[in-house]
């Protein structure tokens, strides 16, 4: 791997020194991060933004400012001086960047002329004067970054320093236990990759896409652009939003804490909102703040559920309000910061655009997978009713960013949660699939054999740069996923409960660093109290997210908790058990179920256990095992266009009606076989029966795959 610089466009003031020394850079073969338009550096008594800032090992740290070319030499010495306080004042709070009572990093300053210039004092000790051609010879008198600093130099300058295990695990006695793997594995620092980078300061003057796999930090890349953006621009309205209400904490966290390492001070949540994307009677949302400053009032949940039914409550409440929006638009926010993109419905998307300022800054966040309601993910073009945009353009912010890198999940268990997902391995064939095929390399996948094309074979697996090396270095396939079929609902809640008991007693695992998830959301409240009995039979508190805690809190200290598939998104543990998988192994609405399965192991940290009982269990089963005989890679026939589509149909979310139509039928064609099978009604005297046997014969030949 050679050399490369990469560029990081944030709130750049000269745009054509930036593009001028941003060329320069690159042409001397720099490896490292030129931030152009750098996040505030706050000092005792103002904030500064570096104008340009060179993060490498050698030439070093650099910043950059773009004065006029009239500005006098003691005018320049003076701005210098400014900057390299600031920058020696950010870094000094951090105590991985001392060396005795001084800074083991030192800030070099250079004064950037885009145009041809000389200055006869262009090296006075430490003043530095630079312009294309001579930048070369000012780095060599810059002093470069000591291999023992630069890793927490780095996180310093990306503000993630705050992102450290809270936990000190004084508790972790033995080497190899869990708790000690999971020791190892939080002291990693959470340097920020090139694509987290851009997406977290690049903000453009209109619309921007984030798209990752879970896990790959969508949630921080938004809370350090909020807390960049409240910092750079503290008198804007700025909006975060999201669909699990227990994300609420996790953002108001995080933002505090990465707007005191920007500003060196707490962010004024009068500005900065962080509000869920409904709202309830005890906090308010997006839709509900735009609903009170209309002067509608806001349907509650029970309202629009019996209006709309339960999956469509939300769709309908936001399409109700669209209407009045429309006639009377109110403009709140200069920023909206949207988070779980792929569960709020298209109009709430077009009342955050009447909601917030031109140019309409609106950065949406997704994964494709994590979708429990509906197939796929709308185009931007629907989702803003044809209002919006989105291109890459070179030498400026990026409007659409793809996260490929997963530092939650095991490769092992990404890649199941991908098998499972799309039905790669189903007898019955895919579920469903990525409408843009080069999808699957963009989120870090590699073609091993065959064409990644319509009606083409393909066999897929993760690249190595996909995944930290971490997970190689400590964990094992055979035990960050492991599948247990059960006699019974009973016998699995004890097995889970006896684990549960290792993972503490002896794993050295506390209880809130264990997640137990029920897939259907419907039975979550009725199943609980048997789990809940064998958990306590063994010594161990639980509690039910959102039910027996508070809805915006998730952990709680010396309980274990367990929730329902839409209280568990947007959360993660070390250990997470998924009970009754069977429900989602086939069924109605099967992209909903197998996007739970997906979305249930993708909350994992380091390990799995994939519990369920029945007959679905052995389909489950039998899908995992060809994932593992197949060495974790994906090997399958694309479908056509047109199979794609039909897959979509079949699979997809139902209406009320058609559910009830459905019920009707299966009870008619189970009298029809208990007729058949007390010698009542004889097949092949039936005419229909006759046909409907043909029809289900050829529905069975067009949807089986053409596996590989």
């Amino acid at each position: 791997m050679g050399m490369a610089l990469d560029i990081v466009w944030g709130n750049v003031k000269n745009s054509t020194a930036a593009k001028i020394l941003s060329e320069t850079l690159q042409n001397l073969a720099i490896d490292g991060t030129l931030y152009l338009g750098y996040p505030i550096m706050a000092s005792a008594d103002n904030s500064t933004t570096v104008q340009a800032l060179l993060l490498s090992k050698v030439p070093g740290l650099v910043a950059f400012n773009f004065p006029p070319i009239e500005t006098c030499v003691e005018e320049l010495q003076a701005q210098q001086d400014s900057l390299a306080y600031a920058i020696e004042g950010s870094l000094g709070r951090h105590d991985a960047l001392r060396e005795g009572r001084r800074l083991g990093v030192t800030a070099n300053i250079v004064s950037f002329f885009p145009a041809s210039n000389s200055f006869t004092n262009e090296t006075n000790d430490k003043y530095y004067f630079a312009y294309p051609k001579n930048i070369s010879l000012i780095f060599t008198k810059c002093a470069p970054v000591d291999e023992s600093f630069f890793r927490s130099l780095v996180a310093a300058i990306q503000r993630v320093t705050t992102i450290k295990p809270i936990k000190k695990r004084t508790n972790v006695k033995g080497t190899d236990s869990r708790g000690a793997i999971l020791k190892k594995l939080e002291v990693q620092i959470a340097n920020l990759d090139q694509w987290q980078k851009k997406a977290a300061i690049e903000t453009p003057e209109g619309a921007q896409r984030v798209r990752g796999l879970a896990g790959s930090g969508k949630t921080v890349v938004l809370a350090l652009k909020a807390a960049y953006l409240h910092a750079e621009h503290p008198e804007w309205d700025i909006a975060i939003t999201f669909n699990t209400r227990s994300l609420s904490q996790q953002f108001f966290d995080l933002v505090e804490r990465f707007s005191i390492e920007h500003s060196g001070d707490k962010p004024n949540f009068e500005k900065l909102h962080i509000l869920h994307a409904w709202g309830s009677y005890s906090a308010s949302g997006i839709y509900s703040t735009i609903a009170d400053s209309l002067n509608v009032p806001a349907m509650d949940f029970g309202t629009a559920k019996n209006q709309y039914g339960y999956n469509n409550a939300f769709h309908g409440a936001c399409g109700e309000l669209l209407t009045y929006a429309k006639s009377q638009p109110v403009e709140l926010y200069d920023a909206v910061l949207i988070d779980e993109a792929q569960d709020l419905p298209v109009p709430f998307f077009q009342l955050v655009y009447l909601a917030t300022k031109s140019p309409k800054r609106i950065v949406w966040a997704y994964d494709e997978l994590q979708n429990l309601n509906n197939t796929q993910m709308t185009s931007v073009q629907h989702l803003f009713n044809g209002n919006v945009s989105i291109n890459n353009v070179e030498n400026s912010p990026q409007q659409d960013i793809i996260l490929p890198i997963c530092y939650r999940n095991t490769p092992w268990a990404l890649t199941l949660a991908h098998a499972l997902g799309f039905g790669i391995y189903r007898d019955d064939g895919l579920v469903q699939l990525f409408d843009e095929l080069s999808l699957w390399q963009e989120i870090g996948y590699q073609i091993d054999s065959g064409n990644l094309n319509f009606d083409s074979d393909v066999t897929l697996s993760r690249r190595s740069d996909s995944c930290p090396r971490f997970f190689d270095d400590l964990l094992t396939k055979e035990d960050a996923v492991i599948t247990k079929k059960f006699e019974d609902e009973i016998a699995q809640y004890e097995w889970i409960a006896e684990q549960i008991n290792k993972n503490i007693t002896e794993d050295e695992l506390d209880p809130d660093d264990i997640l137990i998830i029920l897939p259907n959301a419907l039975t979550a409240k009725t199943k609980y109290p048997l789990l809940a009995q064998s958990l306590q039979r063994h010594g161990i508190d639980s509690h039910l997210a959102g039910v027996s805690s508070r809805s915006d809190v998730f952990f709680i200290r010396n309980s274990v908790v367990v929730s329902s598939i839409y209280r568990a998104k947007g959360n993660e543990a070390p250990m997470v058990y998924l009970a009754n998988s069977n429900y989602c192994a086939q069924g109605y609405e099967l992209i909903k179920l197998r996007n739970t399965l997906f979305t249930a192991i993708t909350r994992s940290r380091a390990w799995v256990r994939l519990c369920g009982y029945g007959r679905n269990m052995d389909i489950l089963i039998d899908e995992i095992q060809r994932t593992v005989d197949n060495s974790y890679k994906l090997k399958f026939h694309v479908p056509t266009k047109g199979e794609l589509a039909e897959l979509r149909l079949i699979n997809r979310d139902r209406t009320p009606e058609e559910k009830e139509k459905i019920r009707k039928a299966e009870e008619s064609a189970k009298g029809i076989l208990k007729l058949i099978e007390d010698g009542t009604l004889s097949p092949s005297n039936s005419a229909a029966l006759q046909s409907l046997l043909e029809s289900l014969g050829k529905n069975q030949t067009s949807t089986k795959p053409n596996q590989s």
